[in-house]
């Protein structure tokens, strides 16, 4: 005989029961559209009145780390441990901070310049700065004065300025005259590439392909490195200088490189005769870009005085961050679980972002998340709509930035005008059409 079946009736309490005594009743809902023949107006209006509120509620500022003597030349992140954040000073000092409470744990003086970068080992156990004088490994626990010292002391035979880790061996790159591959245990480097650039200042692993490394030289190019290879790769000459660049960590053949020109560039490693995006919205330098951990989402600093999030598929910003008081940007950093940017600046502060203005921080309660999720897909539902789209986007931003905004537009439009005119009086094909992702490349060697 075959066993009889047992269907159990069952109820989550969250559908039925209130949060509290004080707490309104829960009525369940008829979704049959001919009992509510006013839905799409309603739910219009709520879309309106959430991106409203959302704008209302936007306080991304949470909170400053003032200590430093100088100005805030680069910052790194603990690869396991949230609440720890290194930052290194144009006086040669850094500082271990304890993110939780706002306060550093440690300082040091570590070199004689100012500290060019920092980056931690993938284990986490120590971090290596880069100066003007030394590469030093420091451990990242202290339990005495003697550990205080650095656990090694390597001298280059020439200046160094960037430094990054690979993720899995126990190799690091360097970057100065040339892109230097280093083991821990040697004096020496393991391998030098050279490509008849001046100078290289800075470099940086992929997470994905562990083996390949990109960095930005003095002479507009980005260049390409597989450290199993004995030379460069390939590299890309732009128009103007980039500042920094940051691999996709999702993505592996992606990264996105901050340039002087106002914009970023983000690139495809199989095709580097083009980029694949655009990032536009500066109005000054961009100095440092770094990837939030889902890869979907990049922010990016800049001697406008202002932190921009932009969307890796989209041209244009999100979100600008700026503080009356926050001067140019030297360094930014996405944490590593999705929720916090943190910059570093000129003026001595680094400064807690969150990654979401209006997002709530703490516990929520079910109905509150079931609330916040119900606004966010009307936003979404209606965000093509003329008036949810202006209320959504709109930013107020300081007056040097509206400025300058003003003033690259007119020059972008008189430059088109310019173009069209030319065409206009000129034979056929003699002004070509160049598409904008093709302007900005001089060329691309192998």
């Amino acid at each position: 005989m075959s066993k009889p079946k047992i269907k159990v009736i069952s109820r989550n309490p969250e559908d039925y029961l209130r949060a509290s005594k004080r707490d309104i009743h829960k009525l369940p809902r008829n979704y049959d559209p001919s009992l509510h023949p006013l839905e799409a107006p309603r739910e219009y209006v709520r879309a309106m009145n959430a991106v409203k509120l959302e704008r209302v509620f936007a306080k991304p500022f949470i909170g400053n780390l003032d200590g430093h003597r100088d100005g805030v030349s680069c910052l790194a992140k603990h690869p396991s441990r949230l609440a720890v954040l290194a930052s290194g000073a144009f006086d040669g000092e850094i500082r271990i901070w304890d993110l939780v409470y706002r306060k550093f744990t440690r300082n040091f003086q570590a070199h004689e310049g100012w500290v060019r970068a920092i980056c931690y080992k993938p284990s986490g156990d120590a971090f290596t700065s880069v100066g003007d004088d030394k590469i030093k490994t420091w451990k990242s626990e202290v339990q005495s004065t003697e550990d205080e010292e650095p656990i090694s002391e390597l001298l280059s035979m020439s200046p160094v300025s960037g430094i990054t880790y690979h993720r899995s061996k126990p190799i690091f790159a360097t970057c100065g005259e040339h892109c230097q591959l280093w083991e821990n245990t040697r004096n020496e480097p393991i391998k030098v590439f050279k490509w008849g650039v001046d100078s290289l200042h800075h470099v940086a692993f992929n997470q994905v392909e562990k083996n390949l490394l990109a960095s930005c030289a003095s002479d507009r190019s980005v260049i390409l490195y597989d450290c199993r290879e004995s030379g460069p790769l390939r590299k890309v000459v732009m128009e103007l200088r980039s500042n920094a660049l940051s691999w996709n960590p999702m993505e592996a053949f992606i990264f996105t490189v901050a340039n002087e020109d106002y914009n970023l560039y983000t690139f495809d490693v199989r095709k580097l005769n083009q980029p694949v995006n655009i990032h536009m919205d500066h109005t000054s330098a961009v100095i440092d870009v770094d990837y939030a951990p889902t890869g979907r989402e990049f922010v990016s600093g800049s001697y406008d005085k202002t932190i921009r999030i932009f969307e890796s598929l989209k041209g244009h910003s999100r979100d600008v961050y700026h503080t009356k008081r926050m001067q140019r940007l030297t360094c930014v950093k996405w944490t590593l679980d999705n929720k916090y940017i943190l910059s570093g600046s000129d003026e001595m502060n680094i400064r807690m972002w969150k990654a979401r203005a209006s997002e709530k921080l703490g516990v929520l309660k079910p109905r509150e998340r079931t609330a916040l999720n119900y606004a966010d897909a009307l936003k979404e539902k209606f965000a093509n709509h003329p008036q949810v789209k202006r209320i959504a986007r709109h930013r107020h931003v300081p007056k040097h930035i509206m400025n300058a905004q003003k003033e690259i537009k007119t020059i972008r439009e008189k430059n088109k005008r310019k173009e069209g005119n030319r065409r206009a009086h000129s034979k056929p094909g003699a002004v070509p059409f160049v598409a904008e992702r093709q302007k900005h490349i001089v060329k691309e060697d192998h």
